[in-house]
């Protein structure tokens, strides 16, 4: 019968020969398998595939800097409306005004380049603002602030470059939705 206690806590409180300490030690499970199956067990499972010790941390903290005492209270930042509650209504607008510009060239059969060309224009700001949240929360500017700036500097180059190459596509060619609707048919 097994022990309610843990064989680790079993083993500090009672000194006990290795004979004993092994059988108590293993489940009732593992002592019932045949040796044959135990051999077979791989010995990866046990070692976790990702570490993060204290040696080998994937980033240093940064420097710590106490600022005031322990009885002060913790500033507050001052509101900044622009950035908190409009960016996010602004990124709601873009994201809602996607769906029927998705939908409505292909319920009403009829392609108009003008709706065409602001599907596309918010398409392009949609994605711009979606991976600027990622590179703003994956590379922390007082951590990383090389790579930051080159991944925002990336981001930018490659929003022009969408950019044009859609205008390309919109004017010298079918369009997104002609070319949606001709992919399907096919």
């Amino acid at each position: 019968m097994a022990s309610p206690l843990r064989p680790s806590l079993f083993r500090q409180a009672v000194p006990l020969s290795a004979a004993t300490r092994s059988t108590i030690s293993r489940p009732l499970a593992q002592q019932l398998r045949p040796a044959f199956q135990r051999s077979a067990l791989p010995q990866s499972p046990r070692i976790a595939a990702f570490h993060a010790t204290q040696r080998n941390q994937i980033l240093p903290p940064l420097p710590q800097k106490i600022v005031g005492t322990t009885n002060d209270p913790v500033p507050v930042p001052d509101p900044d409306y622009a950035h908190g509650s409009y960016h996010w209504s602004f990124e709601r607008i873009i994201s809602a005004g996607i769906v029927p510009l998705t939908l409505a060239p292909f319920a009403a059969g009829s392609l108009n380049p003008v709706m065409d060309s602001l599907f596309c224009a918010l398409l392009v700001v949609h994605s711009h603002i979606g991976f600027e949240s990622c590179i703003v929360d994956y590379f922390p500017a007082k951590r990383v602030p090389a790579v930051r700036k080159a991944a925002m500097w990336a981001l930018r180059i490659s929003t022009v470059a969408l950019g044009l190459a859609l205008y390309s596509f919109e004017t010298n060619d079918v369009g997104i939705t002609e070319a949606v609707t001709r992919i399907w048919h096919a």
